[in-house]
């Protein structure tokens, strides 16, 4: 038996509302998961671990010039985030030099920073320039910043100021 002309209309509305549905949902949940930085508070924390930069040890981009994920027994909280690293000693570098190895602007990429907006760093796409961690929001932020660093800087820093009174302590 076929079905009428208006069943396969109805049940072509709901399997496209349906589809719809599920792609807005995995849409949110990479969101989520895949971008999960947050852009409203001073340091970049991943929205379901809590974790700054997702959970990269901040060192590691200094001592194996690699973005490295931390581990859980090896945390620390600092500047309202809980930060992990690769190793104790990676742990106890941060811990009495926190300002040499957290990310400027928090994580936040330097060139949104430079427009006035607070743009979440992605902890694998990243750049030190003049002994600091710059993370960036793409590959493209990240040639712009490498092709003009004291450009980026100048703008950045005047308008960090701005950027911070939006971004929650």
């Amino acid at each position: 038996m076929m079905a009428s002309g208006g069943e396969r209309k109805r049940h072509g509305r709901i399997g496209a509302t349906a589809t719809l549905i599920a792609t807005l949902s995995a849409t949110l949940a990479l969101g989520a998961t895949g971008g999960g930085a947050a852009t409203t508070e001073r340091i970049v924390v991943n929205r379901l671990t809590g974790l700054a930069i997702s959970g990269y040890d901040p060192v590691a981009y200094f001592t194996d010039r690699a973005a490295r994920p931390g581990r859980p027994e090896y945390e620390t909280r600092a500047e309202g985030a809980v930060w992990r690293f690769r190793n104790p000693g990676n742990r106890v570098a941060f811990i009495a030099h926190p300002g040499t190895y957290m990310p400027a602007f928090g994580g936040h990429d330097p060139t949104g920073i430079a427009r006035g907006v607070a743009v979440a760093g992605h902890p694998e796409i990243w750049l030190i320039y003049d002994h600091r961690l710059y993370l960036f929001h793409s590959e493209k932020t990240r040639a712009a910043f490498a092709a003009d660093p004291q450009g980026f800087l100048a703008g950045a820093e005047r308008r960090w100021g701005e950027v911070q009174k939006f971004l929650a302590n």
